[in-house]
């Protein structure tokens, strides 16, 4: 079955949409990656996106318009991915949306919002799709976080040792061997909001490290923001921009005004490479698998080898077979299979779930939803294995 999956993190700044031809073969998933397309929010949607993202307030007729935006813009890259990398031959969509609340107090998760309405992407390509996949996991008192633990282990299973994969996105999460997982903190989302406010955005982000390469880590500002209790919490436990936002960090650099903006990249960059190489430690990891867009700032990566030792195995996705940028999305790729096909895409172990869920709501193409006449034993595959490692960026 060929599949789009459509993906939008926390840096909310693109659309990923990788294509995968997927087939079942007992407790066997097999994926060909078939490419990726990324494509930019026009500025407009985004800053119409981040106005509305919290600490600040917005309106249910923003949020409706938003929802609609996005959906369109999310429906427009899945035609694309349609006829450029299936030649027009997809069969299912599997949207994760943008999140734009995670409702998290006392340590449990109570909801969540991802919007971009699936409609849009079922009108546009005519195809059926799954999406708002993290609800039904949090209903079953789960986290919704991280969805993608379920495909980790399936991709690293049969690995020596206990390895661990690790993302880098806005925020980074971790998953390892014995079904552990958890946002570890802010990768880029930090970063992020120093280089946008010291720019008066005109940079989102500190492309290719410049910045932080020009600095020096500050341990003063680095002890302070090591101090943030969501890093001593026990996993499971799952964070995002409601926590980790721009106010945040004028919090935190009250006192140190006089840094430039390089020291403070410098300092935050550390900061993300500290959290995930603390995570990494936390889990006895053996080696680490490294994905997102974190993987493109040679500085935190850097980091991140000295925070982890010479002793510790690190390399990107890309050298198993998944592109780094795109890991994310084919992971949605795979979850909506899943639920197409009755199983379930999470391990209770990662989100805390009291079981396993089917995920995700299912919006019909045009002719309805080919549900597969025979279903599988009603649990996961077992493994995942990356057919080729080629694919197409475009």
């Amino acid at each position: 079955m060929r599949v789009i999956g459509l993906m939008s993190g926390t840096s909310y700044d693109a659309i990923d949409a990788a294509a995968a031809d997927l087939t079942l073969d007992g407790d066997r998933l097999t994926l060909t990656p078939l490419g990726l397309i990324t494509r930019g929010y026009d500025k407009r949607l985004r800053a119409e996106l981040a106005a509305a993202l919290p600490p600040a307030t917005t309106t249910l007729a923003d949020v409706c318009r938003l929802d609609t935006a996005i959906g369109r813009a999310f429906a427009a890259a899945a035609v694309e991915a349609d006829r450029e990398l299936c030649d027009g031959q997809a069969e299912l969509v599997a949207s994760h949306g943008q999140t734009v609340y995670h409702w998290v107090a006392d340590g449990q998760v109570h909801g969540t919002l991802q919007i971009g309405q699936p409609a849009w992407i079922a009108e546009a390509t005519g195809l059926p799709v799954v999406a708002d996949f993290r609800p039904r996991d949090i209903a079953a008192g789960g986290q919704g976080a991280p969805l993608v633990s379920l495909v980790d282990r399936m991709w690293l299973r049969g690995r020596p040792g206990a390895p661990a994969a690790l993302n880098l996105g806005g925020i980074a999460n971790i998953t390892a061997a014995d079904g552990t997982a958890f946002d570890t903190g802010p990768a880029n989302a930090l970063i992020d909001a120093a280089v946008s406010e010291a720019t008066g955005g005109r940079l989102a982000y500190d492309l290719d490290g410049e910045l932080a390469a020009r600095g020096t880590v500050h341990q003063g500002l680095l002890d302070r923001l090591l101090a943030e209790p969501y890093y001593a919490l026990p996993a499971p436990k799952t964070t995002g921009k409601e926590l980790f936002h721009l106010p945040y960090l004028r919090t935190a650099l009250q006192g140190f005004e006089a840094l430039s903006t390089e020291d403070v990249v410098a300092t935050l960059t550390r900061l993300a490479a500290r959290t995930a190489a603390d995570a990494v430690r936390s889990v006895k990891a053996s080696e680490v698998i490294v994905s997102g867009g974190g993987t493109r700032n040679p500085v935190l990566m850097a980091f991140l080898r000295a925070e982890l030792g010479g002793g510790m195995p690190l390399r990107t996705s890309d050298e198993l077979g998944l592109p780094a940028a795109a890991k994310e999305a084919y992971a949605f790729a795979v979850l909506g299979f899943l639920t197409l096909h009755g199983l379930p895409g999470t391990v209770p172990t990662s989100t805390g779930a009291r079981h396993a869920s089917v995920l995700g709501s299912i919006t019909p193409g045009r002719r309805g939803t080919p549900w597969p006449e025979t279903l599988p034993e009603k649990e996961a595959p077992a493994r995942l294995v990356v057919n080729g490692h080629g694919s197409r960026a475009r």
